[in-house]
């Protein structure tokens, strides 16, 4: 299968024979990643990494990714540093930027305006998240975090229990993570929301149509005896009002204690940043960071494998990576 010159603008694009390539190429990653080695495949091409709306790992991660693979990074950031502002259309936006680009990253508060965008684009365009719609990278690197932490137990995809936890309405990470999983076999899934946040009951009729169990309730007391529990961030910028956010913020809070209590004593927490640390959210309590079931940073790292991996596969250089491999003269295993 080539994903070469194919725009990666949602998860719909995926079965599981293109997710576990992906997969495959992530993993191959690693030595990269870890600075281990070092490859310039991608000597001389350019990212154009747009972000219209807020971000710090996507941003990153993406620019890192492209780094990583020897190319370089352009970027823009916010909507009022960009000729958008002054009502230019994404099309024309598309055409301009695609000409000074070899792929384009994006990210934008509207749903639906990246693949607005890649009608215009030249070159391929891989979707950031596009408002409360979806958000594909992301779903790769948490199903493909998924895949390694339950792999320490020895335990598949497929027969899991996953909590999905907090702002199931707005969170575009929880959408497309759904649908993903929803390809895989015999899944429990358990929807814990107030029900002004609820899961869309769109998603909700794809994962029960496509075979898997769901549980749908506003508490936590009971449902998180789970293999992965997934807590989420209430998306105040998707709210009317700040005021409105804050009628849900800190309403379900996860620590050790809760933890302990609740959880089993295997049960992964994920999360797909930034988690709230305000007092008055605090999502996941600190007293986790040395909980070596926090998953949330390993997530973060697998990031970057899955967007490198991503980058190769759209440009048509998956299996050349190794021939422009280099030697790093400072890295060091002591």
């Amino acid at each position: 299968m080539s994903f070469k010159g194919e725009h990666i603008l949602s998860v719909k694009q995926f079965d599981r024979d293109k997710i576990q390539q992906v997969f495959d190429i992530a993993r191959s990653m690693e030595p990269y990643a870890k600075r281990q080695k070092r490859t310039t495949v991608l000597e001389g091409a350019i990212l154009g990494n747009l972000f219209f709306e807020p971000s710090t790992r996507t941003r990153v991660s993406f620019g890192c990714a492209f780094n990583l693979l020897g190319g370089e990074v352009r970027e823009t950031t916010g909507m009022q540093s960009s000729a958008l502002s002054k009502g230019e259309s994404l099309f024309d936006t598309a055409r301009v930027i695609s000409s000074y680009s070899d792929v384009i990253a994006m990210r934008h508060p509207q749903a639906g305006s990246v693949a607005e965008f890649a009608e215009g684009s030249r070159v391929p365009v891989l979707n950031g998240g596009d408002g409360a719609n979806e958000h594909p990278t992301q779903a790769l690197l948490d199903l493909f975090t998924i895949e390694k932490e339950l792999a320490a137990s020895e335990q598949p995809i497929d027969g899991m229990h996953i909590a999905m936890i907090g702002d199931l309405k707005f969170g575009r990470t929880v959408h497309s993570l759904s649908k993903l999983l929803a390809l895989y076999k015999n899944i429990q899934f358990t929807l814990i929301a107030p029900n002004e946040l609820a899961m869309p009951d769109d998603i909700v009729s794809l994962i029960e149509n496509a075979g898997h169990r769901v549980t749908i309730t506003d508490q936590l007391a009971g449902n998180l005896n789970a293999d992965i529990v997934y807590q989420t961030r209430i998306q105040e910028e998707r709210f009317p009002s700040q005021e409105e956010a804050n009628k849900y913020r800190g309403k379900f809070r996860l620590n050790q204690d809760i933890y302990t209590k609740h959880c089993k004593s295997n049960t992964v927490i994920m999360h797909p940043l930034p988690r709230d640390s305000r007092i008055e959210a605090n999502e996941l309590d600190n007293d986790l960071n040395l909980n070596p079931n926090l998953a949330i940073f390993r997530q973060a790292d697998n990031g970057v494998l899955v967007r490198m991996a991503l980058f190769a596969l759209t440009l048509g250089v998956e299996q050349l990576v190794s021939k422009y491999e280099r030697e790093v003269p400072w890295f060091s295993n002591k």
